[in-house]
């Protein structure tokens, strides 16, 4: 397939898109707590999580050639950037959509089934690198119940640390409150390490497919800062409903829980960084809510809507797959 330098720009353009639409809605997830125990206003935690998106976009890029290369080889497919047009359109699609009704799904469950069912649609299983799929596939569940536990253990340890404190609950939270603007900083930094560099993985698949690179494993500086800067022009916009789903709905949130969560999945989310592997922000944090809430007492979790979240998780890898693979067969019919 011959590719024109404008479908090109339209991928890029598309990329940096969902990049941006990707850091408004996941946002939420990195300054939720803060947000909701008043450690931080809303438009200064914003502001916050857009310097350290933006920062941490910039300072690895180990999940962005896992994406570029592990699910599929983009030199080995004929219709590689009409592959990634239509992955990119899923899971714009279906990230407005969640964001839309407020629910907490993931950008990277929606991105990476996309980019299967675009395979898929174009070429059949056979391209798909079952093995890196697996791979990634793996993270994506184990991360969330890494999450869920760590937080619970994490959360009933600083409960027994601070019972044998003779200091007063509403002084210990109020110290708490100071922690928090650390910890959002920690999580907004570690959000924009893992989340920022599937985009520029999605590019760097599109340059390859299109012959105009041959390393799927080297991320243009280019392409990292634009990558970077949609993120945090995107973090800066802020997803209200969301934040009011994770910072509210699930648990009520004091400081020191609020902080502990916090803790819990950005350490979670930075170790697979380091791996070199996608998680999903949006499940990490989602359920380090849970297990925090869980150790002050079960009932104090409402599993009515964590129960919606963990449903919604479970069905965005095959609804991405099968929008993708729609979009891309009308797209096969035009370009």
């Amino acid at each position: 397939m011959h590719t024109s330098l404008t479908l090109i720009v339209i991928v890029v353009i598309l990329a940096v898109f969902f990049d941006f639409i990707n850091g408004f809605h996941d946002t939420a997830n990195a300054i939720a707590t803060t947000v909701s125990t008043k450690a931080l206003p809303p438009k200064i935690a914003v502001g916050l999580a857009a310097i350290m998106n933006f920062i941490g976009a910039l300072t690895f890029t180990g999940v962005a050639k896992t994406i570029g290369g592990k699910i599929a080889d983009p030199a080995k497919l004929e219709y590689g950037v009409l592959i990634v047009m239509a992955a990119l359109l899923a899971s714009i699609f279906w990230n407005l959509i969640t964001w839309w009704y407020g629910i907490p799904s993931s950008s990277s469950h929606a991105l990476i089934g996309s980019i299967v069912g675009a395979v898929m649609a174009a070429a059949g299983t056979s391209p798909i690198n079952w093995g890196g799929f697996s791979e990634i596939f793996k993270a994506l569940i184990i991360s969330p119940i890494i999450a869920l536990i760590a937080g619970y253990l994490l959360m009933i340890l600083i409960y027994a640390i601070f019972r044998r404190v003779a200091t007063p609950p509403s002084k210990i939270n109020r110290r708490f409150r100071y922690f928090q603007i650390l910890t959002a900083a920690l999580q907004s930094f570690t959000h924009g390490t893992n989340d920022a560099q599937k985009a520029m993985g999605i590019i760097v698949f599109a340059l390859v497919a299109a012959d105009l690179q041959s390393d799927p494993g080297h991320i243009p500086f280019w392409v990292q800062l634009i990558c970077a800067i949609s993120m945090g022009l995107g973090t800066s916009v802020g997803g209200w409903k969301i934040i009011k789903t994770v910072g509210g709905k699930i648990t009520k949130i004091e400081p020191i829980n609020g902080a502990t969560a916090d803790l819990t999945s950005s350490s979670i989310i930075f170790t697979f960084t380091q791996l070199g592997l996608p998680v999903s922000s949006t499940h990490v944090i989602s359920s380090a809510i849970m297990g925090v809430g869980a150790a002050k007492r079960l009932k104090s979790v409402n599993w009515g809507v964590a129960k919606r979240i963990v449903i919604t998780w479970f069905i965005t890898l095959p609804i991405s797959v099968l929008i993708s693979a729609l979009i891309y067969f009308l797209l096969h019919l035009f370009v």
